[in-house]
């Protein structure tokens, strides 16, 4: 089993940042895209930014610029740097990761895992 636990999330005013992090752990031999989606209510959740195990990344345009993802392979941790936040970004932020336990490169993934979601609020 793999676990994923997210933190970070808060109240901020706009113009504010925010860190959140996510950390996998569990049986686990690789993890190949690890990603944060947003959920705000009344809407779909949404892809916000995501990383590949070799440092790609891709972010949905109303956060680029603002919002960096990182992570660290050694720790399967992920993070989300929020800079500039807005009061249309205030939601549920989730955590996913997909990946192996087992020594594979390539297939299905063994395991496709979410955190249970941290909130963020952007508010004067």
């Amino acid at each position: 089993q793999v676990q994923v636990v997210e933190s970070g999330g808060g109240l901020v005013q706009p113009g504010g940042s925010l860190r959140l992090s996510c950390a996998a752990s569990g049986n686990i031999f690789s993890i190949e895209p690890m990603a944060w989606y947003r959920q705000a209510p009344g809407k779909q959740r949404e892809l916000v930014a995501v990383i590949t195990s070799g440092g790609s990344t891709y972010y949905v345009d109303s956060v680029k610029g603002r919002f960096t993802i990182s992570r660290d392979n050694a720790k399967n941790t992920v993070d989300l740097q929020m800079n500039s936040l807005k009061p249309e970004d205030a939601a549920v932020y989730y955590c996913n990761v997909r990946g192996y336990s087992t020594r594979k490169y390539a297939g299905p993934y063994d395991f496709d895992r979410w955190g249970q979601g941290t909130q963020v609020t952007v508010s004067s």
